[in-house]
């Protein structure tokens, strides 16, 4: 089955700056894939790569067959792009944005009406269809973006951070709808800098610094470094790992609010030592298993 997204050392520099370094992708149609890490990472430039939004400076990437440097009309045929900021219209109407872009993806006008009507329903926007985008809540706009870069029934979604700066329920239910979307068969590509979106992934490439440093499911990365985590639970954190910093014992040590995470390399040398290097503070220690974040945290170091 050809790919749905297939690069071969595509990257794009700026001058003297990398922003992607050779990437080697094959997305299969039907997956939900993430790349995920923080800003900077390269996220967005493989995004607009793909969207061939830009012209990669070295490399070629393909979306279901179409080169997107030289066939970039037939790439954008077959996906829908939502971009990081919010690109609609806040002065015309949630109707009016979705009948716009119907317009813009030159939807057949015999479709054009059911497809907006399925749209609303699907979202849950149909009570709000009269109100103006910019009057949506952070959530309600997402979902009407999302509603726009389907509304030419593209194979292949590309969103790019859909929920960074929206509340925790807006991202369930923004997430709840993206399932929604991949049961209906749509290839889904999404860029987060969230570990725990991340999990909701078939696939995930975890990137840094504009290169990829692993690629694989959720479950395979969390269980392939062979990493051993141990968490320390204490009231006063900071005083637990300026004593851990001052013992050579541990890989690393990460802090979540007043929870450390301790990654040890040795765990059967490492553990008893820790445990006796901590005796007397109080502190409570158990093993858990490593999170992704674990994983990213391990791979960089920050």
């Amino acid at each position: 089955m050809m790919p749905a997204v297939e690069t071969n050392k595509l990257a794009k520099s700026y001058k003297k700056v990398e922003a992607l370094k050779p990437l080697d992708l094959a997305i299969e149609p039907g997956e939900i894939f993430g790349l995920v890490g923080p800003d900077g990472a390269g996220k967005t430039t493989a995004i607009k790569l793909l969207a061939s939004l830009l012209r990669p400076t070295s490399g070629r990437a393909g979306v279901f067959g179409f080169d997107t440097a030289s066939q970039p009309e037939a790439v954008r045929s077959q996906i829908g792009y939502m971009s990081q900021s919010f690109a609609l219209y806040p002065e015309l109407t949630v109707r009016e944005n979705l009948d716009f872009f119907a317009d813009i993806y030159r939807v057949k006008p015999g479709d054009k009406k059911t497809r907006l009507q399925e749209l609303m329903d699907f979202s849950r926007l149909g009570p709000f269809r009269d109100r103006l985008a910019g009057k949506l809540s952070g959530g309600m706009k997402q979902k009407l973006a999302v509603s726009c870069a389907l509304i030419h029934t593209p194979r292949l979604l590309l969103l790019d951070e859909p929920t960074t700066g929206i509340d925790p329920i807006s991202r369930r239910e923004l997430w709840k709808l993206l399932y929604d979307i991949w049961k209906g068969g749509v290839t889904i590509v999404v860029a987060t800098p969230y570990m725990d979106e991340a999990e909701r992934c078939g696939r995930v490439a975890l990137m840094d610094g504009g290169r990829m440093l692993l690629c694989d499911t959720p479950e395979h990365l969390k269980s392939g470094l062979g990493l051993e985590v141990i968490e320390a639970d204490h009231e006063e954190p900071t005083r637990i790992q300026e004593l851990i910093a001052a013992w050579n014992g541990v890989d690393g040590i990460h802090r979540f609010g007043r929870l450390l995470h301790l990654h040890l390399g040795d765990p059967s040398v490492q553990r008893p030592k820790l445990e006796a290097a901590l005796r007397g503070t109080g502190a409570r220690l158990r093993r858990i298993e490593p999170s992704l974040e674990d994983v990213f945290l391990a791979m960089t170091g920050r």
